[in-house]
Parts: structure tokens; C-alpha cells; sequence
């Protein structure tokens, strides 16, 4: 399956969680209800001006901010109804899309995983897909990572995330692995292992970008 097509599928199931869930539903975004989440994606594709408030912060966020509150004004159902028809190009195709899965699988699982859903049974596609993309996503998520990491899956797939030492090692399904190193630490269902030191460095470093 392309990545456009999972970018279809999942969109389409974000956006039905979204609807089920209602405007003021928490997520594991801090301080963000479904809607502010909502307001984030639509802004954050069809917004350019929005992008250094995302991605640096600082002195760009209020202005990322005053967008998401004017995306907000048009109200939560325009706001789904926006991101059901999907991204514009080319964030819908190739390379694009494959990074949108990566994030909407993620904030698909803020908004559900705060509301006490637990993980999903997702295509081989899609397991295979987050896994691809996994590299660069988590490298810069971990550049702040005092110790080395390696992600393990179930069938013996290995990744080096963080070249250092001493080593933890992260075990778990692809998916479970992105949102961890996503900063979605208490959410994701993963083991780590190595010293307890390491585990510990690991467990309180800044993750995500």
C-alpha cells in the first residue's frame, strides 16, 4: 500500500475519533483539548507562516497561536470537515505523505490514548511504513539524549537510534516505538533495557522535536 493511500486511511480515522470525542476532550498534548489539537494540523499544512512557531517555538509561537485561535473561530466541525478532505500537495503524496502519516498517527494516538484507548491493530503497511520513516524522526527527536538507543522489534528488526554509550534499547511494535520517541513516553507500550542509570537518563531526557 502507498503512503498516500495509508494517509487516506488514517486521516480518515483520525478525523472519525475527532468527531466521536468532541472539541473539549483531552489529549496527551499538554494543555491541548481535541480542538486545539485539530487547529494544530489544520494549520500546520496549510499555514507556511505557521511552521517556525511549531518547529523552533520561542519567539514564533505566538503567532503559530493566534493562527490556531483563528482556525479555532471557525469551529470544531469546519475544522474536521478540513482535514477529512485531506492535505494539500505535496503533503499528500510521496515523501509528503509519508511524513503526514507519521504525524497524524501520532496525534491520532494523543487524542485517543488521553481518553483511555489503548493501541490499535494496524495494517502490516502501516506497522512497516512507521518503521521506515522512523530513522530521521527519531535521531532528531533524540539529539538531546545523554545515552545510546536502539529500537528492537517483536521479529527482530534493530535500528540505532542514538549512537553513544552506554546503550538502553527500546522493545516494542514500530508504532509503540515512534510515540515514545515522540515524547509520548507514559503512553507508548515498549520495555527498555540497559543499566538502570541509562533507563533513567533516557526516561527523563527531552524527547521530540
Amino acid at each position: 500500500m502507498k503512503a498516500s493511500a495509508i494517509l487516506k486511511a488514517e486521516r480518515a480515522a483520525l478525523c472519525d475519533t475527532l468527531e466521536r470525542l468532541g472539541p473539549d476532550a483531552p489529549t496527551l498534548c499538554d494543555g491541548w483539548t481535541t480542538a486545539d489539537l485539530a487547529a494544530h494540523l489544520v494549520v500546520r499544512e496549510r499555514r507556511l507562516d505557521a511552521g517556525p512557531g511549531i518547529i523552533v517555538g520561542g519567539p514564533f509561537e505566538r503567532h503559530t497561536t493566534k493562527l490556531m485561535e483563528s482556525a479555532k473561530q471557525k469551529g470544531y466541525a469546519t475544522m474536521v470537515d478540513r482535514l477529512r478532505g485531506g492535505p494539500p500537495f505535496p503533503m499528500n503524496v510521496g515523501p509528503g505523505a509519508a511524513v503526514n502519516v507519521n504525524e497524524n498517527w501520532i496525534h491520532h494516538e494523543d487524542a485517543r490514548r488521553a481518553n483511555g484507548e489503548g493501541p490499535r491493530q494496524l495494517d502490516p503497511d502501516v506497522d512497516a511504513l512507521l518503521w521506515k520513516i522512523l530513522g530521521l524522526g527519531a535521531r532528531m527527536g533524540m539529539r538531546k539524549v545523554p545515552v545510546g538507543v536502539e529500537a528492537i522489534t517483536p521479529d527482530g528488526e534493530r535500528r540505532l537510534l542514538r549512537k553513544r554509550e552506554p546503550v538502553v534499547t527500546i522493545t516494542g511494535d514500530a508504532p509503540e516505538i515512534v510515540l515514545f520517541c515522540a515524547g509520548r513516553r507514559d503512553a507508548a507500550v515498549v520495555d527498555l533495557a540497559g543499566p538502570d542509570d541509562a533507563v533513567a537518563a533516557l526516561r527523563a531526557a527531552q524527547l521530540g522535536i
